[in-house]
């Protein structure tokens, strides 16, 4: 495990890493675990999870856990009896209901003992079983113990107590929202975006770090940033910098790698390098800009810089930027660089008017229903 200035770290490279940690961490737990994740699906991960949940429960450990009602639609309603008939807690963030529908919480967290936390991108699915290359979905997390992790556990409570979604007008207007913060310690901070009046914390530490940066390098599952962060990006690239970006090759979301899609000659145009992923479904989200870290939930898109609940730590040091960029090379090996004249050459005038179509559908219309949705919530 690496050190940094206050709080040590170990990267978490495949599903298989990941839930084996998090299952460890579940098992060691004395006093309490927190678990949230945006998708939570009854297969054999889900049952192990939830088995291990269970015996933590019986032994006396406070367990609570945040699933979101779309995210785990496929839960029944008596998935967890076990666990709360063994004394924990379980919920289910922002019940369905239509005039609502669009506000969804996509963090992913476990804290253990108000010590140990694990953020990134994956869900509690068989889905991430594997390495990532040979099979099961490529991602990443971060396990990591120190100061922040106090701040992460603090973040979980605040969700756990909004699941049922009930807001005072008054309150969700004029006072600052506990769900949405930069908190800071030392060259960390732990930024906490959705929905709501206000600035997003995470988009906007991305563009004051995109304003000065040199060398950045980008891994999302789920592409389609800002008009602000595109011209950020091809300023790095024009003043000498360079930006490397890995996409997904291979994607769940068909409609978003459309949209994303869409963007990709201007970009090239300007001198950023493109790679998609191709062994397996992408779902990393890391950005490394300079000696700055940003790993957690958030992809470069709409929902998670505008409307979704999202959790990102943001780090300020050499030694975890170098650990990452060593990440990107790995990936870098199994993705194909984009080249803009091929690209050009095989965009059909149908795959066009799809692409702008779904960029349309995301940028224009999934916006707008989530801002009137969250405008019209009840007092």
């Amino acid at each position: 495990m690496s050190s940094g200035q206050v709080t040590s770290w170990k990267w978490l490279r495949t599903g298989d890493t990941a839930f084996a940690a998090m299952l460890d961490a579940i098992e060691r737990a004395l006093s309490s675990v927190r678990l949230e994740t945006y998708i939570y699906t009854n297969d054999e991960v889900g049952r192990r999870f939830r088995d291990a949940l269970t015996c933590a429960a019986r032994r006396g450990v406070d367990v609570r856990v945040l699933v979101d009602a779309i995210g785990s639609l496929g839960l029944a309603a008596d998935f967890w009896l076990p666990l709360r008939e063994a004394g924990g807690e379980a919920r289910i963030f922002n019940p369905l209901a239509l005039k609502r529908a669009a506000i969804r919480n996509h963090r992913k967290l476990l804290v253990c003992d108000g010590r140990l936390a694990i953020v990134g991108g994956f869900n509690i699915s068989k889905d991430y079983e594997g390495d990532g290359v040979e099979r099961g979905w490529r991602d990443l997390g971060l396990q990591i113990e120190g100061p922040l992790t106090f701040q992460l556990a603090t973040s979980f409570d605040a969700m756990f107590g909004l699941a049922d979604f009930r807001h005072k007008r008054m309150v969700r207007l004029w006072r600052p929202q506990p769900q949405l913060q930069i908190i800071t310690q030392a060259d960390e901070q732990l930024l906490l975006g959705g929905p709501g009046r206000g600035f997003n914390p995470i988009r906007r530490a991305l563009y004051r770090d995109l304003a000065i940066t040199r060398d950045a390098q980008i891994i999302q599952a789920y592409f389609l940033p800002t008009w602000r962060i595109r011209r950020s990006l091809a300023r790095v690239v024009r003043q000498g910098g360079s930006v490397d970006l890995i996409l997904a090759g291979k994607s769940d979301v068909v409609l978003s790698q459309l949209a994303g899609r869409s963007v990709y000659r201007r970009l090239l145009k300007s001198g950023v390098k493109i790679h998609e992923y191709e062994p397996q479904i992408l779902h990393a989200k890391l950005l490394i800009l300079d000696d700055v870290v940003y790993v957690g939930s958030a992809n470069l898109d709409p929902r998670s810089l505008s409307i979704n609940y999202e959790l990102m730590l943001r780090v300020k040091n050499r030694r975890m930027a170098r650990e990452a960029r060593e990440l990107f090379a790995d990936a870098l090996k199994q993705s194909r660089r984009v080249d803009l004249e091929a690209w050009k050459r095989t965009r059909s005038v149908w795959t066009r008017l799809k692409e702008r179509w779904a960029y349309f559908v995301l940028v224009r219309v999934d916006p707008h229903v989530a801002r009137w949705q969250w405008r019209s919530l009840p007092d």
